[in-house]
């Protein structure tokens, strides 16, 4: 395999990837067993505590679909990307580090959505500044390699977490105490990560800056809906994108969550999704590589065929070695299907309107995982079992499928 030498500007904007993949690990495992643990001296049930999770997801979500495009729009305008980006991200960081304090478990769930919001946010600027950071040829291989590094950078301060939140009382601490550090801990390593970016980026992509910026922006982000319109290719990717990707981000957002609510042993969940990151590095730079050989639409359809094996798989899931066979291969997948959108999004639409189609990219993708996690919530609480909420994420993968060749066959 060739060895691809990264710049600097690639490096930084790859080591964001690293920093924020540490909220992002948290959230999908502490934080909802966290949860868990005070939804149940509240007295709330097991089917409840699955679905009051679900929907905090969809609500954050649904706030970055609300105002992720008109951002991206405005984006777009010179000299506006990166102090967007930077509020965004301050809000992420500060959002992560109020969840420290022993709040009750509404005040809790209500800044995990701010923060959330934060993050989502933040990655339609940091997703739209891929064309700036490097050239098109790249893109398949640096998106590949921030999701990767992502993966395994994250494990670190994930790594110190869990030594204070499984051993707290042998250190001498409260499990309030122990998650306060591991807030701090990933808040601090977000924000560290950032700063390399922050100090080097230049925003090379722009529209000019017209009277009204805001109100330039919108209209902006009008034309941009009417390009979509008539860029068939664009209008159907993101159609798939938002059907398949929905199911990728409700199995993050949801699997810990997931897990808990089977009754499955905490340790031993924690342990299987640290396994998924360490998987997800060599699979993510594997399948960033291959796209050097292979048609990047191709590699694409393989990972949603295997997602839709996936939540079939989760339809009878109920021992922990196949919670473990089941983290291994969404670390397979999870990295590429994630990097290879990313850029092939980037390679097919118009530099210099990246960030407000990336908002409309985002709208689809995180903004749009709200009917995933609503779906698993409502079907989950109808039926009484988790696993028939998770399993109806296969449909939304066969849809994201069907409509994706549709979409690769439109020139």
């Amino acid at each position: 395999m060739e060895k691809m030498k990264l710049t600097k500007l690639e490096k930084y904007w790859i080591l964001y990837d690293v920093g924020n993949s540490a909220f992002v690990l948290l959230a999908s495992t502490i934080i909802p067993i966290y949860f868990n643990a005070l939804a149940e001296n509240a007295g709330i049930s097991e089917a409840d505590y699955v679905a009051y999770w679900g929907y905090a997801a969809s609500v954050a979500t649904l706030c970055v679909a609300a105002i992720g495009p008109v951002l991206g729009a405005v984006a777009d305008t010179k000299g506006y990307k990166k102090p967007l980006f930077t509020i965004f991200m301050l809000i992420g960081v500060a959002g992560c580090a109020s969840l420290s304090f022993p709040f009750p478990w509404m005040v809790f769930l209500a800044l995990f959505v701010l923060t959330k919001v934060g993050y989502s946010s933040s990655l339609i600027f940091y997703d739209a500044m891929l064309p700036d950071v490097t050239e098109k040829d790249r893109m398949d291989q640096i998106s590949s390699h921030g999701y990767a590094w992502g993966y395994i950078g994250s494990c670190i301060p994930f790594i110190i977490s869990l030594v204070f939140v499984l051993f707290y009382d042998r250190l001498g601490l409260t499990i309030t105490g122990a998650m306060a550090i591991a807030f701090l801990l990933n808040a601090g390593w977000w924000l560290l990560a950032t700063l390399p970016l922050l100090k080097n980026y230049r925003q090379i992509n722009f529209a000019e800056r017209q009277k009204g910026g805001v109100t330039a922006g919108i209209r902006r982000l009008g034309r941009a809906f009417q390009d979509i319109r008539e860029h068939k290719k664009i209008f159907l990717f993101l159609i798939a994108f938002f059907f398949y990707i929905d199911g990728v981000y409700t199995i993050i957002d949801m699997a810990t969550a997931y897990g808990s609510a089977l009754g499955l042993d905490t340790q031993g969940l924690l342990l299987a999704l640290l396994m998924t990151q360490i998987v997800a590095f060599p699979f993510a730079l594997i399948f960033g590589s291959a796209a050097k050989r292979y048609p990047a639409q191709k590699l694409i359809r393989i990972c949603i065929l295997a997602y839709t094996g996936i939540a079939l798989f989760a339809i009878q899931l109920d021992k922990q070695w196949e919670f473990w066979v089941l983290a291994a291969f969404v670390g397979i997948f999870q990295g590429a299907i994630q990097a290879l959108s990313r850029s092939y999004f980037a390679k097919i639409i118009p530099s210099e309107k990246s960030g407000e189609l990336f908002g409309i990219f985002d709208i689809c993708g995180k903004g749009a995982a709200f009917l995933g996690t609503a779906l698993v919530g409502i079907i989950s609480q109808i039926t009484g079992s988790p696993n028939i909420g998770v399993g109806v994420l296969a449909i939304m993968f066969i849809i994201g499928l069907l409509v994706f060749q549709k979409a690769d066959q439109t020139v």
